[in-house]
């Protein structure tokens, strides 16, 4: 067990005590960590314990946070092929594939990006658990594209607090129903889970603050595609402020809307439009194109780019064919 004691100093009066222990230069951990730590009784406040991460400190407090040996990880390395775009000592970008899982859950212990990361890497960060080491941001089950993964704590550490300081270049294309207007915006919506359906987020005043910008890239007859430029991370963010705030749900989206689009006129043509796109698609169109960031170790902008998969071009060949028709 380590423990960490510090004393609240006037220009941090007020915080909330999960974004207190975040700042302090001694505490290697991610947010999400610390606020389950807290939750679990593992910090006091002038010897008394709190457990709820929005506690607000004063200025004065003391706060001692216990940080728990870490737990073996045990999971089964597992050879599943990954498309690695960069690797060097301390990080990988990986270009994930369609239906890849990226860390265990649950009752979910196999079949993960985790699974595969422990077949091809000795080292990974342990900052975000024993269920997600390296870990540093995820990519939704069915979403393609390029995503960065830690193989020790400092180097965690520097893309987190890129992440949190909305440093980190995230560039997304997808293909959605319909056409959002205008043609170009910045959509600033709060996303929580949803009240009704655990499962799915949604726009809810309780959520997080959610900035999404979008631009329009091409117009077919009764669909577009869609550049959109994330300012935050929340889970399921573009599939819901697109669906939610624009009435444009991604392609073949099946929680969001995506699979029974509204709107469309009902007409044998169109019909066999949205059939042949849906089964083209087979997931939601929705790809990580571009990632850029500050290497936390040596310093170098690193900026990569990957084109998507072939069902996310073969959707966008058959719209277009719908626009010679």
């Amino acid at each position: 067990m380590e423990y960490f004691r510090s004393v609240v100093e006037q220009g941090e009066h007020g915080l909330r005590l999960d974004s207190y222990l975040v700042i302090q230069d001694d505490i290697e951990q991610s947010r999400s960590y610390i606020s389950t730590l807290i939750s679990n009784g593992h910090v006091s406040v002038d010897d008394s314990p709190v457990t709820k991460p929005a506690f607000n400190v004063k200025a004065g407090q003391e706060i001692v946070l216990e940080v728990p040996d870490p737990v073996p990880i045990n999971l089964s390395p597992e050879s599943i092929d990954l498309d690695i775009v960069f690797e060097d000592e301390h990080l990988l970008v990986i270009n994930k594939q369609t239906g890849l899982v990226i860390h265990p859950s649950g009752t979910c212990r196999s079949g993960t990006l985790v699974n595969a990361l422990l077949a091809h890497c000795d080292n990974l960060s342990g900052i975000s658990g024993e269920l997600r080491p390296g870990i540093v941001h995820r990519l939704d089950k069915d979403t393609t594209g390029l995503m960065m993964v830690a193989k020790d704590n400092v180097t965690h550490r520097g893309l987190s607090l890129q992440l949190s300081s909305r440093t980190v270049k995230r560039r997304y294309i997808a293909l959605a129903w319909h056409i959002p207007k205008p043609d170009e915006g910045r959509i600033d919506a709060p996303v929580g889970r949803d009240l009704n359906n655990r499962q799915m987020m949604g726009v809810v005043q309780a959520g997080k603050r959610a900035v999404t910008n979008y631009r329009v890239l091409r117009k077919f007859r009764f669909s577009s595609m869609i550049e959109c430029r994330l300012e935050t991370g929340r889970t399921h963010q573009i599939r819901v402020h697109m669906s939610s705030e624009k009435g444009c749900p991604l392609i073949a989206d099946s929680k969001y809307g995506g699979s029974n689009p509204k709107g469309i006129a009902s007409t044998a043509r169109n019909r066999e439009l949205v059939d042949d796109v849906l089964r083209l698609a087979g997931h939601q169109m929705l790809h990580a194109e571009t990632l850029g960031f500050i290497h936390p170790v040596t310093g170098a902008e690193l900026e990569f780019n990957e084109a998507p998969p072939l069902e996310f071009r073969l959707a966008m060949r058959r719209l277009e064919r719908d626009m010679d028709d």
